[in-house]
């Protein structure tokens, strides 16, 4: 984001379920890193200036929902102040607003279910749903999208009919998640190899969260 590259240290190591490559950013540019609350700590007044006060009762209410869908889960809303404004032309797609929910299965894996309000490159906004899976593919990818849908946002007025369907979207997969192996077979994805003793590629080092002050994230091709 904001046309600074990645450092090595922030990138996601092999086998890594879930998480998305990082973007290091400036530790002075505060209204440039990720903020983590409750949904009603997110400012969605200063997110989206171009929303009517009764958009913004619309988006809360469509968030509400994605909170009481989370059973038993405590993910956090994420934001970026510094991405109130599109910031230009840039690698990987800013997000704004967003809500990434992590389930484990009994084998230890687990699935990232994201929704999230990003700039595309034209300028516009749009809303995104997917299920990040991790990778077991020869090469090297760290995780995959599967299922992934944009809904773009010509007018901000629209924007929180776009997150309403998002929310449902997330909200359904968290009614009847299925498993990682699950979501890889509908992609046509390598299957995770057998959880065998000495198999490092299944080790619990991916299973490590992230630091609670990793910096803003971005999407990357």
């Amino acid at each position: 984001m904001f046309g600074i590259q990645q450092n090595p240290d922030c990138r996601q190591k092999k086998g890594a379920p879930g998480r998305k490559p990082l973007a290091c950013m400036p530790e002075s540019s505060d209204d440039r890193r990720v903020k983590r609350g409750a949904l009603d700590d997110i400012p969605l007044t200063a997110l989206f200036p171009d929303l009517s006060p009764a958009g913004v009762a619309s988006l809360k209410d469509a968030a509400r929902a994605v909170d009481t869908a989370r059973v038993n889960d405590e993910a956090e809303w994420e934001w970026v102040l510094g991405h109130a404004v599109f910031p230009g032309l840039q690698p990987g797609t800013p997000i704004i607003l967003g809500m990434d929910v992590i389930t484990h299965a009994n084998d230890g894996e687990q699935l990232e279910f994201l929704l999230h309000v990003v700039w595309t490159d034209p300028g516009r906004l749009a809303v995104e749903t997917a299920v990040n899976v991790a990778c077991w593919c020869d090469s090297d990818h760290a995780s995959h999208d599967v299922d992934p849908v944009r809904h773009a946002v010509d007018d901000p007025a629209l924007l929180p009919h776009a997150f309403r369907a998002g929310a449902q979207r997330l909200n359904g997969w968290l009614a009847d998640p299925r498993d990682a192996d699950h979501w890889r077979a509908t992609a046509g994805l390598p299957a995770r190899p057998s959880a065998l003793p000495g198999n490092r590629r299944y080790t619990d080092t991916a299973r490590n969260p992230l630091p609670p002050d990793r910096p803003p994230r971005q999407r990357t091709p």
